[in-house]
């Protein structure tokens, strides 16, 4: 028998806040360790580039395990499942914190990367389902304020922090604060239960669900577009000579993603489709912005504001479309999301370090337009299906 504190007209704050710091703590936990590498390569003995593994291997395990573990566990109920996941936080940040070994640290953050998975799959879901019908896309747009405010204010304050404490500290807290988080669950977010056998729809045809492939194929597009500009900021940087304030840009960035969220947490149960193409669009604009004037600072600046306008509400989007597609189905369906996100971020790593190498900061921009262009025609061909 499931429960639920919420009523007719109303969004149970307090409890879609928590969901939004389970979000805040994957993020956390998941990029946190980019801006401590030179730390951490001292910590444990090894190169920064060996370091940078630690971001592979925590994106490696959500890419492995989203799916598979969320099919296994779709009879489980849902409030002991999603403590099980935050309480992975805590195990895996503490041992990072402790280990001297970079092998065994590799491990903590591939299991990181394994419950990150389970995390994302469940949240879009359980905010839709602690919500009234007529509220579903705020309360998952809630939901996943974390994701901004983590990369805007928890990853610069995570990286002042150690530099005053150790980034073995850093890793402590954060298993204190997932300690914190799963008392804030257990006290404030229902419990629901998980899906009978009979309900249980293969994983195959959940796939074959009209509208859930081009919502897959949009959100591929817009973040593997994403991920080829944030990850080479600094090169596009560097050609407007804003190299030397990649801090301020991304703070300005976070801000600009903040207020994205909150427009698109506004409008999302009425205007989803209209909401879908404007940030699709406005993305677009930015990125021929960077590439048609990348080296005037007075351009790239709005143009970064724009673009982080139509990113902050991306993932609301995209996992209310696939939730209203999916219906019952709608965490196997989030577990396919994430999947195609981490692919895009691995993808964006890989597109954008092979564009520079063979190319120029300008090309970067130039393939973000190209598929940005192509996603929103996927968006408007499928705006009564997948976008409705």
């Amino acid at each position: 028998m499931s429960t639920s504190r919420t009523s007719s007209d109303s969004l149970p704050v307090v409890g879609l806040l928590a969901l939004a710091a389970a979000g805040f703590l994957t993020i956390l936990t998941e990029a946190l360790p980019a801006g401590l590498l030179p730390d951490i390569s001292a910590g444990l003995g090894i190169s920064e580039s060996m370091a940078g593994q630690l971001i592979t291997a925590y994106a490696a395990g959500s890419l492995a395990a989203a799916i598979p573990l969320t099919a296994a566990t779709r009879s489980w109920r849902r409030r002991p499942l999603l403590l099980m996941a935050v309480g992975g936080f805590l195990f895996a940040n503490a041992v990072t914190a402790l280990s001297h070994s970079y092998v065994l640290t590799l491990g903590a953050r591939f299991v990181a990367g394994v419950f990150a998975g389970l995390v994302w799959a469940l949240l879009a879901g359980y905010a839709s389902r602690m919500a009234p019908k007529h509220l579903k896309g705020r309360a998952i747009a809630l939901a996943m304020v974390g994701t901004p405010l983590a990369l805007s204010i928890g990853i610069p304050a995570g990286t002042m922090v150690s530099g005053l404490i150790g980034w073995r500290s850093v890793f402590l807290m954060m298993s204190g604060l997932s300690l914190l988080l799963i008392a804030w669950i257990a006290w404030r977010v229902p419990d629901f239960d998980g899906e009978t056998s009979a309900r249980r729809t293969p994983l195959l045809r959940v796939l074959q669900i009209p509208g859930l492939k081009p919502v897959l194929a949009a959100t591929f597009g817009f973040v593997l577009a994403h991920n080829i500009l944030y990850t080479y900021i600094a090169p596009i940087l560097r050609q407007a000579d804003l190299i030397a304030r990649v801090d301020a840009v991304l703070l300005l960035f976070g801000v600009a993603a903040l207020a994205g969220i909150w427009i698109v947490g506004v409008w999302i149960d009425r205007q989803l489709k209209v909401l879908a193409l404007t940030s699709t669009g406005l993305f677009l604009f930015a990125a021929l912005v960077l590439a048609a004037f990348g080296q005037t600072a007075g351009m790239v600046l709005p143009a970064i504001a724009v673009w982080g306008l139509a990113f902050g509400g991306a993932a609301s989007l995209f996992q209310t479309a696939s939730a209203r597609v999916a219906g019952r189905d709608t965490d196997l369906a989030q577990s396919m999301i994430v999947t195609v996100w981490n692919l895009a971020i691995a993808g964006g790593g890989l597109l954008g370090g092979a564009i520079i190498r063979f190319g120029s900061a300008d090309d970067l921009s130039w393939g973000a337009v190209l598929l940005l262009a192509l996603t929103g025609c996927v968006v408007f061909l499928n705006r009564k299906v997948g976008f409705a």
